[in-house]
């Protein structure tokens, strides 16, 4: 009988076995597929402003896509190799070298994996035309996706499953090679030693894990985080890390020990499932750690692009409040623009000219914008009368009310408004007029999240920099008014301004004729902001969940194996009468208790976060703490699924029926 002969015949003989091991390669296929295909779709790249940013951004996520792949499959290899170690000792028995097992094995890999791919494109061009629409839908975008399956997309993925192929074989080579024949049949006898466990040590990962929780609650507003930052982050690192892992270590055992010293020990199933898992903590325990670890990890990333990406809507506005603005230029060139813009088909919905004071700064820029890097360094005078009217003229709540030398710094941005009370108001001097040299002494009574002239954009390198305005009373205006340059900018509100990008590169063209002159649309930074926002949102959410699919399966797999092990445990319950129910009760028991704790933990540690530096900085966006717990939904329907899929696997190893 050659090799392929023999392949074929273990496909056939061990199909019920390489069920899971196809679904895991069929599920890479899609994944890879899908976000190939969404690069090269010709329909999505229509429609995107930034295309090279586009297929930037999924290729790299493609490539990290891949590795989680390998490492999956890898796992998952190295599960089924050990449930074949003795079908490949019979094989060194009769005769057969490393090599060949390798070459029989790497037959075996190919065969699946042409399975999969032809199995994995096919939905994964179903699944791109659908993803493909949710991500139009992410950008708001009304394009319509078609069904394409692109060569080049096609050709990546056989290119890299090959690659994997080859991967797997190289594994399978030095895995055979390392283990000795009398090892191959002994592989599945052997027992770990139960880890001896305290309380006081127990005791001390539940004082980890409270003193991290205390610490990350109180925010970081709180003194812990004022005054002892590097110690309370210390504090904050050991406690999660060290709590966790004692807490699978220690806690749990102890916890075991604890039922194991109940009076009604010996009623019921109690018996049955404590005693299996103390044995099985102690290689459970770095798993466990890990995977909790870097789950709560992914849940909150998770959570921060979404939030990221719900916030960027209104964010975009407030950067650029309005759809147009300039610096006025000679009454010729405002009438060209004003004619461009009318038959451009974005109707005008108002257009205001408003002025403002041209002045140096003579106290440093920081005690009166956040970030001051991020504004001009010239400072724009506005007179009170003027910035209500167009506050008012936006429907915005902004209003300000001033006397004498009062002033308000419009630092939008910063991430706490400041008011000032009197006696303690800051003061910032202003130099207007470059030949009189005058200088006036404000007095800043607030600091305000709020923006009068947006960002200054560009069409291609988006924003630039923010002009740096104080608001003052009409009678200080009036008074340096005659003192100052006077600067006059046009103000335009239209229709559609989204979808103004050719009008705002027409304009940007004719204002910056004149150089460092001010320009600012709403359409240069809303299409890079947006479509920015929803590929990382719809990248990273995808990202996800291959994470916690792939850490689901750590835990996923080590169970099975460990089915496999005490397959003769469960064979001699039932020969002294343990019923099917029994097992199953017992198993399902054995299971929650190592499926639970990273779930419940990874949960616990991302809301803690996730409630205290984001949530409660985003007070105005009250749908966003639903999303979160729809995110983390997600996360318990993957583990819940994982876990129901392992009992069930479980019990079919454990009482023979999975041969």
């Amino acid at each position: 009988m050659s090799l392929l002969d023999l392949t074929l015949r273990n496909v056939r003989r061990n199909f019920r076995l390489y069920t899971i091991y196809l679904f895991s390669m069929i599920t890479g296929v899609v994944i890879q597929f899908t976000f190939s295909s969404l690069m090269y779709n010709q329909d999505i790249l229509a429609a995107l402003e930034n295309r090279q940013n586009f297929q930037t951004g999924v290729r790299i996520a493609s490539v990290v896509m891949f590795l989680f792949i390998i490492l999956f499959i890898l796992y998952a290899n190295s599960f089924f190799m050990r449930q074949r170690k003795k079908e490949f000792g019979m094989y060194l028995l009769y005769g057969m070298n490393e090599r060949q097992i390798t070459r029989m094995f790497f037959y075996e890999t190919l065969f699946i994996e042409a399975v999969s791919l032809l199995a994995g494109m096919i939905l994964g061009g179903l699944l791109s035309k659908l993803f493909g629409m949710l991500l139009m839908n992410l950008m708001r975008y009304d394009q319509v996706i078609s069904l394409s399956f692109p060569i080049q997309a096609v050709g990546s993925t056989v290119a890299l499953f090959l690659l994997l192929a080859i991967i797997i074989s190289i594994q399978t080579y030095f895995a055979v090679r390392r283990v000795q024949l009398i090892e191959l049949f002994r592989a599945k006898e052997k027992m770990e030693k139960p880890i001896p466990s305290s309380k006081a040590m127990a005791l001390l990962s539940l004082f980890l894990l409270g003193l991290a929780f205390v610490l990350i609650g109180s925010g970081k507003g709180s003194a812990a985080w004022q005054e002892y930052t590097t110690a309370s982050l210390i504090a904050c690192t050991v406690g999660i890390i060290g709590g966790t892992y004692l807490f699978f270590r220690q806690f749990a055992g102890w916890l075991l020990q604890a039922v194991n010293r109940r009076k009604r020990y010996y009623e019921g199933n109690t018996l049955l499932w404590t005693s299996s898992l103390r044995f099985q903590m102690r290689s459970n325990t770095l798993n466990l750690t890990f995977i909790l670890l870097f789950s709560s990890v992914i849940v909150l990333l998770t959570c921060f692009v979404a939030i990221n990406y719900a916030v960027q809507f209104e964010a975009v506005g407030k950067n650029l409040p309005n759809d147009i603005a300039f610096e006025s230029r000679e009454s010729a060139t405002n009438e060209k623009i004003n004619r461009i813009i009318n038959d451009s088909g974005h109707d005008i919905q108002y257009h205001r000219t408003v002025e403002g004071l041209a002045a140096e700064p003579r106290s440093a820029m920081d005690e009166a914008f956040e970030n001051p890097d991020y504004f001009t360094p010239d400072i724009l005078l506005v007179a009170e009368r003027t910035y209500n009217e167009i506050v008012a003229l936006r429907g915005d709540n902004q209003r300000v009310q001033l006397e004498r030398n009062e002033a308000v710094a419009l630092s939008q941005g910063t991430d706490f408004a400041k008011t000032f009370e009197p006696g303690r108001q800051t003061k910032f001097n202003v130099m207007t007029g470059a030949e009189t040299g005058s200088e006036t002494a404000l007095h800043l009574i607030e600091q305000k999240d709020y923006a009068f002239l947006g960002w200054a954009t560009d069409p291609v390198t988006s924003m630039v920099k923010k002009p740096a305005v104080l608001v003052i009373s009409d009678e200080t205006y009036q008074g340096l008014k005659g003192k100052a340059d006077v600067k006059s900018f046009e103000i335009y509100q239209i229709r559609d301004a989204e979808r103004a990008e050719e009008l705002s590169r027409q304009l940007h063209a004719l204002v910056t004729a004149t150089p460092e002159t001010y320009y600012s649309s709403f359409a240069d930074v809303y299409s890079k902001q947006i479509e920015g926002s929803a590929l990382m949102l719809f990248a990273s959410a995808f990202l996800a969940l291959i994470a916690l699919f792939a850490l689901a399966s750590v835990i996923y797999f080590k169970q099975l194996r460990e089915a496999t092990e005490a397959r003769h445990q469960y064979a001699t319950l039932r020969k002294i009468g343990v019923g099917n129910g029994e097992m199953k009760s017992v198993i399902r028991k054995q299971l929650l208790f190592v499926f639970s704790p990273p779930l419940a933990l990874g949960l616990m540690n991302s809301w803690f976060i996730i409630k205290t530096y984001i949530l409660d900085s985003v007070k105005d966006f009250p749908n966003l703490t639903g999303m979160v717990w729809g995110i983390m939904a997600v996360y318990f329907l993957i583990y819940t699924l994982f876990y129901l899929s392992s009992t069930n696997l479980y019990y079919k190893i454990a009482s023979g029926e999975h041969a």
